[in-house]
């Protein structure tokens, strides 16, 4: 087995490097419009002819499948029949439905809003269930090892695509008075999408190869070892059963601490991924700036997490105390949001202020809050686990996303009420984060917030 754990462990740094690239793209293609989503505000700036309104019910689209039933189903399946077949299946899919995402930008016809938002829908239970294959497959890569760092690390890179996208799209499509967009120049910053997604599959292709040769060898090396001791070869009486089946769901939806861990992250991930939807709509009339310039006020978030995502996973592997930084962290969302809501209007500097606080704490949470969650259930049911917190989190983004949309359709104010909404949320979040390190403290068994190594 030395042999099988050595090559296991020298191969888990070129199988994290492959798993990341799909993820960066599907991050890219998701903050597409995010800094340039003033195109929408009104319908006759582009060809392509959609409001606010329509924006937020596409923005809105990623959520469907997912909530509907779809991410659940294809977290038993990754469960059921392994992340190779299932995660491959649902990769092409999200590659697919940006596809069709493009051909709608692209077409201009009538029905482009709702093709687009079909496309989109198929792109947002992809997008999910690859993201929680990848997240499932680097906690078995890297389990009993740095798997915060590693889960710190595919985060920091995946966040890099939407700092990607924050700060290449506004380029792409450039701001211009009185200019009507054209198809061409509404549908670049897809096009670099489908490239991205193109790059992603090849490397997923790779990552299912080096997965199926690791898995091979393991059982080999199992094999001879039980060649050699015949009596080892037969499971110990009361061994744990490994067999997933569909009841362990329902234990799943009645462990206290899944519901915690889901509710903050549909709290706290709302109040972040439905902000940056709309961070353009926000930024540019709360304090009075150019679009290039929102973008990169915008793009602090992803960037900020590249460097912290990372740090702070070394610092849960190491210290622990995984709760804290969650309730941290969704302070310091709380404070960023009060600053957008409440801050004297046309001041750039609160805005770079919040956003300096938003990053921290969008790299505080998700470093905790990821890693608890193998702490929490049995292996078996990780993939399942993993797909009900992002259903959850997915049935908030539909709904906050589309109200979001709604909202800053109302008038001048709509920014600052918008931001009142996220700020309710993040206080919620702390409240949810509280009694999750209350549970930890009363179940110290669990190792909630134990290091990892």
């Amino acid at each position: 087995m030395a042999g099988a754990q050595k090559f296991y462990r020298a191969a888990s740094w070129l199988v994290l490097a492959c798993l990341v690239v799909p993820m960066f793209a599907s991050y890219y293609f998701d903050d597409m419009f995010s800094s340039i989503s003033y195109l929408f505000e009104d319908p006759s700036l582009t060809q392509l002819g959609w409001d606010s309104a329509g924006y937020g019910l596409y923005a809105s689209g990623y959520s469907v499948l997912c909530v509907f039933g779809g991410l659940v189903l294809g977290g038993i399946l990754l469960d059921k029949w392994g992340v190779r077949f299932s995660g491959s299946l649902f990769v092409a899919m999200m590659a697919g439905g940006a596809g069709l995402v493009l051909w709608a930008l692209l077409s201009g016809s009538s029905a482009s809003l709702s093709v687009a938002y079909v496309g989109v829908m198929i792109f947002g239970l992809g997008s999910e269930i690859a993201g929680t294959a990848v997240t499932r497959s680097i906690a078995r890569w890297f389990k009993g090892g740095p798997m915060a760092f590693a889960m710190g690390i595919q985060l920091a890179i995946a966040r890099l695509g939407t700092a990607f996208a924050l700060v290449l799209s506004p380029k792409l499509v450039q701001q211009q008075a009185d200019h009507v967009y054209t198809l061409a120049e509404t549908a670049k910053p897809a096009v670099v999408g489908m490239g991205l997604m193109a790059l992603g599959l090849i490397l997923w292709a790779v990552f299912v190869a080096l997965d199926a040769s690791a898995g091979k060898k393991i059982r080999e090396e199992q094999d001879a070892l039980k060649s050699k001791t015949p009596d080892s070869a037969s499971e110990p009486a009361g061994a744990p059963d490994e067999t997933f089946r569909f009841s362990d769901v329902l234990k799943v939806l009645g462990n206290r601490n899944f519901w915690l861990l889901a509710l903050l992250c549909v709290l706290f991930y709302s109040s972040v991924i439905a902000f940056k939807k709309f961070a353009g709509a926000i930024l540019i009339p709360r304090f009075d700036i150019p679009a290039q310039a929102a973008g990169w006020m915008i793009s602090m978030l992803p960037f900020s997490t590249v460097i912290f995502a990372p740090l702070f996973g070394i610092l849960v592997d190491k210290v622990g105390h995984g709760t804290r930084w969650m309730i941290a962290g969704a302070f310091l969302a709380l404070i960023a949001h009060a600053l957008l809501a409440f801050a004297p209007a046309g001041v750039p500097f609160w805005g770079y202020l919040a956003m300096v606080f938003l990053g921290f704490g969008y790299s505080l949470v998700p470093a905790a809050l990821w890693p608890s969650v193998p702490k929490i259930v049995p292996d078996k049911v990780l993939g399942t686990t993993f797909a009900l917190v992002n259903w959850v989190q997915n049935l908030g983004l539909l709904t906050f996303k589309w109200i979001s949309g709604v909202v800053l359709g109302t008038g001048a104010e709509g920014p600052v009420h918008v931001e009142i909404m996220f700020t309710s949320l993040c206080v919620l979040a702390v409240v949810v984060a509280f009694l999750f390190r209350a549970n930890a403290v009363r179940h110290p068994e669990l190792g909630l917030d134990r290091a990892n190594n």
